[in-house]
Order: C-alpha cells, then structure tokens, then sequence
C-alpha cells in the first residue's frame, strides 16, 4: 500500500490548500462554512514575511498532514487577542523573537504515529527564532500530550477567541525542540542515603 511510507518536505500549501483543509476538516471537525473562511485565512498568512509550510505525503502523493507558520509579529490578529492573557500571566515577552505553529493537523488515521512530531519539529528546526508558540484548545488532549513532550509549557490558558465555542490555551517552547520525552527523576532512595 502507497500509504505505509511518509515522507514530511516543504509543500507548497497555496497550491494544495484544498487538500490541506480537507485533512484539517477531518482532524478539527470543521464544517463546509468553516472550510470556506479557513481557505481565505490560510492563503492570506501564507504571503507573511518568513512563512513557511510543510506536509507529510504518502509514497502515491497524498497529502496526510501539514503545518505551517511564521515568525510572530505582533500587529497580527492572533498576537492581539492573546497578549492580554499573557501580560495577565507575565509572559508577554514569548511575543517577541518566536516563531508561531499556526495550524498543525494530521488525518485521523495517521495520528499516533508520529507524523505531528515530524511536522513540527522540521518546521521549528529551521526557524531563525529561539522560541515557538502556539494556541491549542485548553483541554487534555493528544496533541497537547505531544506539545509538552516536545517541550512546551503552558504561557496563558483559558484564553478566548471571537467565534471559538472553546477556550484555548497559548504555549511556548525554546527552540530546538525537545527529541525525547522527559525522564521522570527517581524516586527511590539516592546513592547518598
């Protein structure tokens, strides 16, 4: 099956936006209004100084997970609505000199098997920024699982987008990015006891 193998590259998103968004309607249950803003959003932040965007294929060439992003700037949108939850949370200073993850997604039946890792980690390693943020939706959940293993912590939470029906919390994280899962301390006695 071409499927078995993906390969995560630079993908020129403006071009497969429609099959970008078909994965994201399937990973974030948007519906066809949805999609039709989301496509009008996506290829206005695609023309951003430094924005860049990568996908993962399948071996036939179909599109199974992208990400994209670009180096914050605070007069954007996103920057406006959360910079008020995070000077509540003193940490308005993760505005400046970071590179945000403004949409990750991979299809259901790919998750879970690394593909989101990949996607992010490619992207933030070639970032010039020494930091990356992002917003998630303010619940556990698998990709807020893999956020904190790949080093992101929690920056502002319960922070509230017009028109998100739930709240979403912001992260950052110091670039590179964290390869391995955290090693939790032992504990059972020290060699000193």
């Amino acid at each position: 099956m071409d499927d078995a193998d993906v390969t995560i590259g630079p993908v020129n998103l403006a071009a497969r936006v429609d099959e970008a968004l078909a994965v994201q309607a399937l990973a974030f249950g948007l519906s066809e209004d949805e999609i039709v803003v989301r496509r009008h959003i996506v290829l206005r932040h695609l023309l951003n100084p430094g924005a860049c965007a990568y996908g993962a294929t399948t071996a036939g060439g179909r599109l199974v997970g992208f990400v994209y992003g670009m180096p914050n700037d605070r007069s954007h949108w996103w920057s406006g609505i959360v910079e008020p939850y995070l000077r509540a949370a003193h940490t308005v200073e993760w505005l400046d000199d970071s590179f945000v993850i403004t949409e990750l997604h991979v299809h259901p039946a790919y998750q879970g098997r690394g593909v989101g890792r990949g996607l992010i980690t490619t992207i933030t390693d070639r970032a010039e920024q020494p930091r990356s943020i992002l917003s998630a939706i303010d619940t556990e959940s698998p990709a807020r699982t893999l956020y904190r293993a790949l080093g992101y912590q929690d920056l502002a939470r319960q922070v509230h987008f017009p028109s998100a029906p739930r709240p979403y919390a912001v992260m950052g994280a110091p670039l590179p990015l964290r390869r391995k899962p955290a090693t939790r301390p032992s504990t059972g006695p020290s060699a000193g006891n």
